[in-house]
């Protein structure tokens, strides 16, 4: 947070944040970011790592709403937006949040919960009159800064609790890796409760004194309209977007495409990350954009630890090879270290990785080894120094017949038959094998068969890979990031 008040005081009149369509400089996020830690601090000298959820719309004043808890001592809980309210209710009682601030959007959601739970409840726009300037509390590396709740796919969601330091770790180790300089102008398109969209686009911009713009809700062609009449130049995204802006490009008349081409082509980084990055996704993205698509690999607990270089060779298929000071290792499943070329988990250790699970001590110890190393639970292969992700563990890992079967590698390959736009391969339970391969395909002609994709796969992959079930459906369910939520197709193969 210092760092972000600095780079502030040397961009005082440069455009930090569009949102909106109206501009803000920095100081007028700095002004605006005080103003409200003094309305939290309400004449008390620090919030001493008091819990502040928030359910703000992206732009400026979510911006300023973060800062400002960060400036006041508290520790921010962003609600996720498109959450039901009990999700937002266990957020709320699970981190012990005192205050809660909404804007007028979303007040109505919570204000049920505020009379419930009687909490301090802030209403942006209805905020009262600012308080004389007060002296703002030192923020040291080591106070907890922020809580993002995990998935919850396999039990209640966990909150991961990162301080200033991870979080100053994590945005200068990017700004350093992907080159991020003050001239830069990228545009959010990610929901912020992620580490993607929070420190990835917005953090890594204003800490190099870049600018960030906004769009209030996304459609393909509001993106390029933005990508056309801006100064855009960084744009980060999860592969499920990346192929509703190709579907949409496609879509276009061949004058159109050649000058959203030659846009593209003159953007300085393109990144996309939250999910695998189908081959043909990144294929037809650089036909388009004349951009190899840079692929990395985070999550919530360590912010991004592995990457493709921004100057070298961009490998696809690969997440790329550790960032600087981010120190990786796979292992088996005695923990032991397992030689180039053979599959292990990948395990992280460095100033990026999170603190604890909130109230967790027991899950916070058996996320780490005894010797200090994060268990990601992801399964790679590293192959001439590059990193390769099989799948996580417990959904993407296909436990059959005594084989290891990555769903990832077999998804590949069903994407590049003509009549599948999209799949998911996945492992349901089978007293005799373990697990059966399972695969759920979306396709653009219906006469194709199912028989006839399991023959023609046949040709491609060993016999032990094959799938053994299809189903067919019209969309696959995902989460707000874009990633299929596997555990939700399932039951799709339940006997009837």
């Amino acid at each position: 947070m210092q760092q972000l008040l600095h780079t502030t005081s040397r961009n005082q009149e440069q455009t930090a944040i569009i949102s909106n369509g109206q501009s803000y400089t920095y100081q007028q996020l700095l002004d605006a970011s005080e103003a409200l830690a003094s309305q939290l601090l309400g004449g008390a000298a620090d919030l001493n790592e008091a819990r502040v959820a928030f359910m703000v719309t992206p732009g400026f004043d979510y911006v300023r709403v973060q800062w400002g808890i960060w400036r006041a001592g508290g520790i921010a809980v962003p609600l996720a937006l498109s959450y039901p309210l009990p999700s937002l209710r266990y957020v709320i009682e699970d981190t012990g949040a005192q205050v809660v601030v909404a804007d007028e959007t979303y007040a109505a959601v919570l204000a049920t919960l505020a009379e419930e739970k009687g909490f301090r409840f802030i209403i942006l726009g209805q905020e009262e009159s600012r308080a004389s300037p007060i002296q703002l509390p030192q923020l040291d590396r080591s106070r907890r800064a922020m809580i993002l709740y995990t998935s919850g796919t396999t039990s209640l969601p966990k909150g991961v609790v990162t301080t200033h330091g991870n979080l100053e770790t994590q945005i200068s180790t990017l700004v350093d890796a992907w080159q991020w300089t003050s001239a830069d102008h990228t545009l959010c398109v990610l929901p912020l409760h992620h580490v993607h969209g929070i420190i990835n686009v917005v953090s890594c911009a204003l800490w190099a004194g870049a600018t960030v713009e906004f769009l209030p809700n996304f459609s393909a062609e509001a993106v390029f309209d933005v990508f056309m009449s801006s100064r855009v130049n960084v744009f980060m995204a999860v592969p499920t977007i990346y192929f509703k802006l190709i579907s949409y490009w496609e879509g276009l008349p061949a004058d159109e495409q050649q000058t959203i081409s030659e846009t593209l082509a003159g953007f300085r980084l393109m990144v996309s990350g939250s999910a695998a990055l189908p081959a043909s996704v990144m294929e037809k993205w650089k036909t388009i954009s004349d951009h190899t698509l840079l692929e990395r690999y985070g999550m919530t607990e360590i912010g991004m630890g592995i990457s493709n270089p921004y100057e070298g060779d961009r490998r696809v298929g690969y997440i790329g090879q550790p960032l600087p000071g981010v120190s990786v290792r796979l292992v088996d499943e005695e923990n032991v270290v397992v030689p180039e070329g053979q599959p292990g988990e990948i395990q992280v250790k460095g100033d990026n990785v999170f603190l604890e699970y909130w109230k967790r001590p027991e899950a916070t110890d058996k996320a780490f080894t005894p010797d200090g190393w994060f268990r990601t639970g992801d399964i790679a292969v590293v192959e001439e120094g590059y990193y390769r992700i099989l799948g996580r563990d417990s959904i993407d890992i296909i436990k059959s017949g005594g084989y290891k079967i990555s769903a990832l590698e077999i998804e590949e390959v069903l994407r590049t038959h003509p009549t599948i736009s999209d799949c998911s391969v996945v492992g349901i339970p089978n007293e005799e094998w373990g697990e059966l391969v399972a695969a759920v395909l979306v396709l653009k002609d219906d006469a194709v068969t199912t028989a006839d994709i399991n023959g023609w796969l046949r040709e491609r992959i060993p016999g032990y890979k094959l799938p053994r079930q299809y189903r067919v459906v019209e969309e696959l369910p995902r989460n707000a990031m874009g990633k299929v939520t596997k555990n939700d197709l399932k039951p799709l193969f339940q006997p009837a």
